[in-house]
């Protein structure tokens, strides 16, 4: 019997682990048919392996593994957001602990300054990177040049790149020379080409919010891990896109 349970915890032991509900609680989430595990309504005293099986709550998928962890970091301006540069030019992984092996999810060009997360969570890296999911990022953009009300609607509308026309886009002019930006795709410098096609090169880009997270008091060159909270709001936002499709 206890061959059959290595290497496995109880559903609501996970649950409680994952700051989700106390045992308690999870016992009558569980009960309640809120909690399916690969799919399958989960029964009280079900035993869970981390390291394979899927578990949502509510509908949304949550990562049991043990070992994740997700830090928010932002990014200093001529510091590359990869885990290696053959240039040897500074990369974000200087800016954070060797261990345990994390990676960036996405990029945010050298030239710009914002907000990465970093994470080995492999599943979430994938669905907040995917163009199937299209997660909000939001950026700060100052640019040069008294911008018109048609070229605030073009960009909102879409601009014509030579890698095709961009998806609609929330802009707003916070001040002269300033653009709030919200995009849903990840091209390369998307935003710095879209402005300068519509003749307002970029002089400064800060991303300022990925999906739900967001930290203005995050210091340039600094990190922090994700609160459980945090972790639980980018499982529901990307499970929202998920529904929605």
């Amino acid at each position: 019997m206890e061959q059959e349970t290595t290497g496995t915890e109880k559903l609501q032991k996970v649950l409680a682990r994952l700051g989700i509900a106390s045992r308690r609680v999870a016992e009558v989430m569980i009960s309640e048919g809120r909690i399916r595990v690969n799919n399958e309504v989960a029964t009280i005293g079900q035993r869970v392996d981390s390291s394979k099986d899927e578990v949502e709550v509510d509908g949304i998928r949550v990562s049991v593994k043990p070992d994740l962890v997700y830090y928010l970091m932002y990014k200093p301006i001529n510091v590359v957001s990869t885990a290696s540069d053959p240039q040897g030019r500074k990369t974000v992984m200087d800016f954070i602990p060797a261990n345990p092996r994390v990676f960036p999810v996405g990029r945010l060009d050298r030239e710009s300054e914002g907000l990465l997360l970093l994470t080995n969570d492999g599943e979430m890296t994938y669905r907040l990177t995917h163009p199937s999911f299209g997660i909000p990022k939001e950026y700060f953009v100052t640019i040069s040049g008294k911008i018109s009300r048609s070229t605030l609607r073009t960009l909102r509308e879409g601009v014509d790149l030579e890698d095709g026309r961009t998806s609609p886009a929330k802009v707003s002019q916070v001040e002269k020379g300033l653009l709030r930006i919200v995009i849903h795709e990840g091209r390369n410098r998307q935003i710095r080409r879209m402005c300068a096609e519509v003749g307002h090169p970029v002089h400064r880009l800060i991303r300022t919010r990925i999906g739900p997270i967001s930290d203005r008091q995050l210091p340039p060159g600094t990190f922090r891990e994700l609160t459980m909270k945090e972790i639980r709001s980018l499982e529901s936002a990307v499970a929202s896109v998920e529904s929605d499709e």
